[in-house]
């Protein structure tokens, strides 16, 4: 049975929701981040060609973190806005189908995971080692990956309803599970075999399988909405719905693994120590984006619940408390990776060659950390309206427009080192068109609701 009470996302002052809302989502999102870069550095120790060979895997794991976030963002966005409007059937609707739509997600990659993963990583190398580290991380990883697709839907559905203290237990818990089982199995502690990159993506697969059995119990729980076998069959509308939001995100975020991909290739022409390095920024990189990932869909549910029941003054300022906390974040990361480059390169066993790459890559890089802030925060905006498009071509134009081509001419002309300028310009180009872009949306969505209200007033 439903509750007649107003939801806490339409009457709780915004700093205090935003940050209750967010912060759980933050802390669960730096031990994911913390889960990443503890993985990296125990293969680091096991040898570089495991690293180098996660690092080539990224793309395609980043491929599946699409698929499972565009959908469940979708998911949520429609949630929200349904539960905001009082549309509870609608909100069932909604949580149901993106579970099933989670179903035939992971059918898709199980295949991928068995017949191409090898062909991926020949793309790359011939080096019979590297080849066989990399297949095998990325069959294991895809073909097990329905415990993600379940996990990271069934936390966005929690967080549309206002939950976000039980995603943080959930996604928490899988993650120190994989950081418990990483040194395990990949050095084979306590008389197990050393197993090294089988040994990680087991850990992993384990890890996310905690994950998913939790998130199902807190879904099951939760009273506002009810995961019910009638809403199991896809319905048309809700569909089309959930993908409005979330297929721009597939896209915008498969987009990085085109960028990825394009820029491995483009590195690994330098030498397998540059790949390295720019696997390692990857992962260290999480730590600050990962707390704006967070706070951004920590966002999108108030924005979309207050979208719905048409309360634009409660959007507006959800957007200015995400973007002064977006700065604060983004201008401590900077500071970190401009000032101590080589203290955080040396916790991947960093050989010589990695340290003279990455103490001049790691500072060039950072200096876009302010404007992608900028950039996350407001898509937050794009996304709890509907209008997840918008990101999608924001992330067109600046990584496949703008810094691939950038990095190419940059890296031929100017070698290795002037690559990393071409993630400041492409920023640069993106703030503008994001700025542009929230100009436009600000009056299509919210100044109507501003004039309807005075009026109702």
């Amino acid at each position: 049975m439903h509750p007649i009470q107003e939801n806490k996302m339409g009457i709780k002052p915004i700093p205090t929701l935003v940050l209750s809302m967010s912060f759980p989502i933050m802390i669960s999102m730096m031990v994911q981040a913390l889960y990443n870069v503890v993985d990296s550095i125990f293969l680091a120790q096991y040898s570089e060609v495991a690293l180098t060979a996660v690092s080539l895997a990224f793309p395609m794991q980043n491929l599946l973190i699409a698929v499972a976030v565009g959908t469940s963002l979708g998911v949520n966005s429609l949630l929200a806005r349904k539960l905001g409007a009082k549309d509870f059937e609608g909100a069932e609707k909604a949580a149901n189908n993106g579970l099933v739509l989670s179903f035939f997600s992971w059918i898709l990659f199980a295949i991928i995971g068995l017949f191409f993963s090898k062909i991926f990583f020949g793309f790359f190398t011939d080096d019979p080692e590297l080849l066989r580290m990399g297949t095998q991380y990325v069959s294991i990883c895809l073909f097990f990956s329905l415990a993600i697709f379940i996990d990271i839907t069934c936390e966005r559905i929690l967080q549309a309803t206002g939950d976000t203290v039980h995603p943080m237990i959930i996604q928490s818990t899988g993650a120190i599970v994989n950081i418990i089982l990483d040194p395990i199995l990949i050095f084979g502690l306590f008389g197990l075999p050393s197993m090294g990159v089988l040994g990680a993506a087991i850990a992993t697969v384990i890890g996310q399988h905690v994950s998913a059995a939790l998130a199902i119990y807190y879904v099951r729980k939760n009273k506002e909405v009810r995961i019910s076998v009638k809403y199991f069959k896809l319905e048309k509308r809700t569909v089309l719905d959930i993908y409005a939001v979330g297929l721009p995100t597939i896209i915008m975020q498969a987009i990085g693994t085109v960028m990825t991909t394009s820029l491995n290739k483009l590195l690994i022409s330098f030498g397998t120590a540059a790949v390295s390095v720019f696997g390692v920024y990857f992962r260290l990189q999480s730590f600050v984006f990962m707390p704006i990932f967070g706070l951004s869909s920590g966002m999108i549910p108030v924005i979309a619940y207050n979208y719905g029941a048409q309360r634009p003054k409660r959007m507006t300022t959800t957007i200015k408390v995400g973007l002064v906390v977006s700065l604060i974040i983004m201008s401590l990361g900077f500071l970190v990776f401009m000032l101590i480059p080589e203290v955080l390169l040396s916790w991947f066993n960093a050989s010589a060659e990695m340290l003279a790459i990455g103490k001049v890559a790691l500072p060039r890089i950072s200096l876009c950390f302010i404007s992608a802030g900028i950039c996350i925060t407001i898509a937050a905006l794009f996304q709890a309206v509907g209008d997840g498009y918008i990101s999608m071509i924001i992330s067109i134009t600046r990584q496949i427009i703008l810094l691939i081509p950038i990095a190419y001419l940059l890296g031929h002309f100017f070698g290795l080192d002037a690559i990393w300028y071409s993630f400041i310009l492409a920023e640069t180009s993106s703030l503008a068109l994001t700025l542009i872009f929230f100009s436009k949306v600000y009056k299509r969505r919210i100044l109507p609701l501003y004039a309807l209200a005075k009026n109702q007033a």
